[in-house]
């Protein structure tokens, strides 16, 4: 399978004067040939540092040229690049360094770590690849302390191949605007990896200001956008020409790491033609699992189809592919209620990581299977459609509640801006419905409204108990809800 370094390599010897990243925020541009240059240039600094095969090298950076520079020069020297947020605070840098093992911190920081800046035309040859590791790539942390995910140069370029079978994705010829984190495995693999395999040339952006996205997109022809839910709500607030003028060039919009509301995807539709393709994906899975592309539909609640090579089944909670047995008395079957298709998502295929760090821990099974903790069912057409985290269900005198569910209806009312749900102890019912609410600008909502609406669209059991008004939500950088937080 070889090293995600020698894809670069490959570009730079099949489209050297082609142009491979636009960095918008520093005012720069590479050529492949460029790119691949500047990479020598860093690796042979830091073997010069003593860096080597299987040495991990944080990347503490952001979605920019220094990342992607990094990146590569780290993977080719053989060592392990572990990215971590510019904006994480030092007790969690500090923590991910020491668990990592990591000798040394790539950073704009000079109090942190050092960003060498060199070229050289000396070509250095690719170290070590395939079940090597590539990234330790350590997760949000949503639902607990975060973990490592070893993602090897076989998975990360096994994911490529999966997304490059799928019909309309990204091509030679396109211009791809990327402003999610390159720390993330998002922005890194269908992102950047994605980039560089086909030579698109990625237009790199630190951080997402819509009305500079807009400018940036029509300025560099973007074709592709990858977005994450965020992204596309501010879109959709624009009035409709100035999105359809800095969209003009756009052909295809990408969305994943977060559910995108059906109203979003509508009013994006109706404002610029456009359908916003979802994808569905884990770090554990490098990390593109489904996509609304598979089939070319872009299916208002549904995450699609298993991209080719990514096996998918629906598993109950002792692991077998079967229906899961509905009983309320027992705790373990948490996975059933109306829909008997529903069961928790497993997940085969090369793109699958290699365990946690430091021992590969809890990886795929012996049959090569990996439970993702999320519960879905697929429709009649066999589009999966994710329904929430196992770990996030509440379970009421032992009744199911999905926490999606009682967030959709607390979201239709015009009053609320953004809502979460969580499950708190409850000495009555061993657990009862805790609904966060963060009011639209301007509104008046008292936790009698919330209560009523839920009580005339939910069995009495789903309505939230507790009503809490907060000014924001906790948030990953991908825009994923962290739930964790809103438990206490």
């Amino acid at each position: 399978m070889g090293n995600i370094a020698d894809l670069l390599a490959s570009a730079a010897t099949e489209w050297p004067g082609s142009v491979a990243l636009v960095d918008t925020t520093a005012g720069t541009a590479f050529s492949w040939s460029q790119l691949d240059s500047a990479v020598n240039g860093l690796a042979g600094e830091l073997a010069a540092k003593g860096i080597g095969r299987g040495d991990r090298v944080a990347l503490r950076l952001p979605t920019s040229a220094d990342f992607a520079t990094a990146l590569f020069a780290v993977a080719r020297l053989g060592a392990i690049a572990v990215p971590i947020s510019p904006l994480a605070p030092k007790p969690e840098l500090d923590t991910t360094l020491q668990h990592s093992g990591a000798k040394l911190v790539l950073s704009r920081d000079a109090e942190e770590g050092v960003l060498p800046s060199a070229e050289s035309e000396e070509s250095l040859e690719s170290v070590g690849g395939d079940e090597d590791i590539a990234v330790l790539s350590y997760t949000s942390g949503t639902t607990g302390p975060a973990r490592g995910v070893m993602l090897s140069h076989r998975a990360l370029l096994a994911n490529l191949e999966q997304l490059s079978a799928v019909p309309d994705t990204l091509k030679h010829r396109d211009r791809v605007f990327i402003a999610i984190p390159l720390f993330h495995v998002y922005g890194l693999g269908p992102g950047l990896l994605h980039a560089t395999a086909v030579g698109a040339t990625a237009v790199l952006a630190e951080r997402f200001d819509v009305v500079k996205a807009l400018e940036v997109c029509a300025a560099q022809r973007v074709t592709v956008i990858g977005g994450v839910p965020a992204m596309y709500n501010e879109f959709a607030a624009l009035p409709t020409e100035e999105l359809r003028a800095g969209l003009g060039t756009v052909r295809l919009l990408n969305s994943g790491a977060a559910p995108l509301h059906p109203k979003v995807l509508a009013t994006i539709r109706e404002k610029t033609g456009l359908a916003v393709f979802e994808g569905y994906g884990l770090t554990e899975t490098a990390p593109v699992v489904t996509s609304t592309l598979v089939t070319g539909y872009a299916k208002p609640g549904s995450v699609g189809r298993p991209v080719p090579g990514v096996e998918l089944r629906l598993v109950g909670p002792d692991g077998l592919a079967e229906e899961v047995p509905l009983d309320p008395d027992d705790l373990d079957d948490a996975f059933v209620e109306d829909d008997a298709g529903t069961g928790m998502v497993s997940i085969r295929g090369a793109n699958l990581f290699s365990g946690y760090w430091p021992d590969g821990s809890h990886g795929p099974d012996e049959e090569g299977w990996f439970r993702t903790g999320d519960v879905g069912y697929l429709d009649v057409d066999g589009d999966l459609h994710l329904v929430d985290r196992a770990n996030d269900l509440i379970i009421v005198n032992g009744f199911n509640v999905f926490p999606k569910e009682v967030e959709e209806v607390i979201g239709e009312l015009p009053e609320v801006a953004e809502v979460a749900v969580v499950g708190v102890i409850d000495e009555r019912s061993g657990e009862s419905v805790k609904a966060v609410v963060v009011p639209a600008e301007g509104a008046s909502l008292s936790e009698q409204q919330v209560v009523e609406y839920c009580g005339s669209k939910l069995a009495g059991y789903k309505v939230p108990r507790t009503i809490e008004f907060a000014e924001s939500l906790p948030h990953s950088p991908t825009g994923k809800l962290r739930r964790v937080r809103l438990r206490s």
